[in-house]
């Protein structure tokens, strides 16, 4: 009897199925976290040198109100060849490390599920995790890396939106034949394919011609929420205060490096660096926004941009059902209710949106198969659920062919698919 584990380790959240006796299943691997299917990418060290992940990482950074250390959005940092390690209360942690941290813990949720030792994954990965050749196969080493150490022996890869189409190909009958577009968006990337598939019991064909192309963009659920941060919110913490340099009358901006780090949740912590918590207090000195320059140095030092973000994310996700949604947030002094529509939304997120659509037309022309002669539309992923994210691919291939099913477990379940693949 072979057992393989399939990851799909994700910006924000990590899913786990399990690959046995040729069927999948997706299983529970946070008991605090709803139906615990999904476990938050997220680690938290206390100072007591404990380590928790996901929403036990949560809990207790609550409870200890933000005194240890709180890393989220790690994989985003797998392609990041200027950041190689960082330092938790004395103790040296490479970046693999930190994803190994997750990962020995999805396992052992897994190895308890089936009552044995597990020592093969597939594991999935975004079809770009830059755009950088050489820096795309740094992060795809990192990740490998980490899976060792977690103690996996048999390591594969599986792109995500491939995943995803072996998911919806088990919904098919035997012999039906499908041109499949699969738009997968994650936390940090929306990667797309077309891929043929085919129902039956085929799996251990080598499916490589049946991807007709691939395709993907940096854009995902993180940048819609920066760019909410950057043009709603920003300006509670200084994006437009003005400050005199020493021995200078003109005004100056805020350094817009400042600002843009502040809207990116998972690269607040570097705002920590003693350099630049010195810049801010110095600017603090002549800014025409004490407040706001005092929000700055609180959001900084008392490590809450998590929590910003999740109202910020609410907010978003209200507009799926809703023309309007707010966005409401309170810590020390601060009050933030900020009204956000739909269209305002989608104004500020147009660059975003259009780079989105550029990349499905590049993938559609490469595949040599027109939008129209495509058969279905799977679409995965919580920003699958936007509404101008559905029209643009029901102006293309037509809304009777968009399908959302399972949109937070389809590329897991897909990379227990893929089994058969590798083994």
């Amino acid at each position: 009897m072979q057992i393989v584990f399939g990851i799909d380790f994700g910006t924000t959240n990590s899913a786990l199925s399990v690959y046995k006796d040729g069927s999948v299943q997706v299983i529970a691997v946070d008991d605090a976290a709803g139906s615990g299917e999904l476990m938050r990418s997220v680690l938290y060290f206390s100072e007591e040198q404990e380590i928790f992940t996901g929403n036990e990482a949560i809990r207790h950074y609550v409870g200890d109100e933000a005194a240890g250390r709180f890393m989220q959005s790690i994989k985003t940092f797998l392609p990041n060849t200027s950041f190689d390690s960082t330092e938790v209360f004395g103790r040296r942690y490479t970046i693999d490390d930190l994803v190994a941290i997750i990962l020995r813990k999805l396992k052992a949720r897994g190895e308890a599920h089936v009552g044995c030792s597990v020592e093969s994954v597939v594991l999935g990965r975004p079809v770009l995790f830059s755009t950088d050749a050489a820096k795309d196969a740094v992060a795809q080493q990192r990740l490998e890396r980490a899976a060792r150490k977690a103690g996996f022996k048999n390591i594969w890869f599986q792109f995500e939106p491939v995943a995803a189409a072996l998911a919806f190909e088990e919904t098919l009958q035997p012999g039906q034949e499908r041109i499949v577009f699969i738009g997968d968006f994650g936390g940090g990337t929306s990667d797309f394919s077309v891929i043929r598939v085919k129902g039956g019991d085929f799996g251990r064909s080598d499916r490589r011609s049946d991807v007709l192309s691939m395709g993907g963009v940096y854009v995902a659920g993180d940048k819609f929420d920066s760019q909410i941060m950057w043009d709603k919110v920003a300006h509670h913490f200084g994006r437009h205060a003005r400050y005199k340099s020493m021995g200078k009358e003109e005004w100056a901006s805020l350094p817009r490096s400042i600002i843009y780090t502040l809207c990116q949740w998972h690269r607040i912590p570097l705002l920590r660096a003693r350099k630049i918590r010195e810049q801010i207090r110095v600017i603090k000195a002549t800014t025409d926004n004490r407040q706001a320059l005092e929000r700055l140095e609180n959001i900084i030092s008392d490590n809450y941009g998590f929590f910003l973000f999740q109202a910020i994310e609410k907010a978003k996700c209200e507009l799926s059902q809703a023309e309007q949604s707010r966005i409401t947030f309170t810590e020390r002094d601060l009050c933030i209710s900020e009204e956000l529509g739909r269209e305002e939304f989608e104004t500020i997120n147009s660059q975003n949106f259009s780079q989105i659509s550029d990349c499905i037309d590049e993938v559609v022309t490469r595949s040599g198969i027109p939008a129209a002669q495509m058969d279905t539309v799977f679409l995965t992923g919580g920003t699958s659920r936007i509404p101008l994210i559905q029209s643009l691919f029901a102006t293309r291939f037509g809304r009777d062919k968009l399908e959302n099913r399972d949109a937070f477990t389809s590329v897991v379940h897909g990379l227990g698919s893929s089994v058969p693949l590798f083994v």
